[in-house]
């Protein structure tokens, strides 16, 4: 059994069974008081610098892609920044998932690493919590024969 040592970062008992557990204190957890940060300020983040990544068409599943377009076309409502987004936000550590639709020609696993790269980025950034995984499930690919498709008049009246 080894002495404490503050400077340490390992218990006593994790050592015993060969673990590494941090003990070392989160920013967000003081001893002038604790900051909790809500699922929803979380989701945002994600969503938000999700979609600043070039090649990211849209989040979402079909059924919440369709009911962001609708949203759209009623004045005053604005879709939704959590829209494909999932997390879990524990008290020092965060996981998220994203439904993601990308650009044709775009290759996935690069546009997969940028997105990590930029939602780790933003959410440890903003928020102080320490992001534990990215998972990330292409749902679509949007084509630009979508676009055109959407641009047509209606035929009728």
């Amino acid at each position: 059994m080894s002495t404490s040592n503050p400077s340490t970062t390992q218990s006593s008992a994790s050592e015993e069974s060969g673990t590494t557990v941090s003990t070392v204190p989160s920013k967000l957890q003081t001893s002038q008081g604790n900051t909790t940060i809500s699922d929803s300020v979380v989701q945002k983040i994600a969503g938000v610098s999700a979609r600043e990544v070039s090649g990211v068409h849209d989040l979402g599943g079909g059924a919440a892609r369709t009911l962001g377009a609708i949203r759209e076309r009623i004045p005053g409502s604005s879709q939704s920044a959590g829209q494909g987004v999932a997390v879990e936000v524990g008290e020092r550590q965060a996981a998220i998932d994203l439904d993601v639709v990308t650009e044709y020609g775009v290759s996935i696993v690069e546009l997969s690493r940028a997105v990590r790269r930029n939602v780790i980025a933003a959410v440890e950034g903003i928020t102080g919590l320490e992001v534990t995984e990215v998972n990330i499930s292409v749902n679509d690919i949007h084509l630009p024969t979508d676009d055109q498709q959407e641009e047509r008049e209606p035929r009728v009246e």
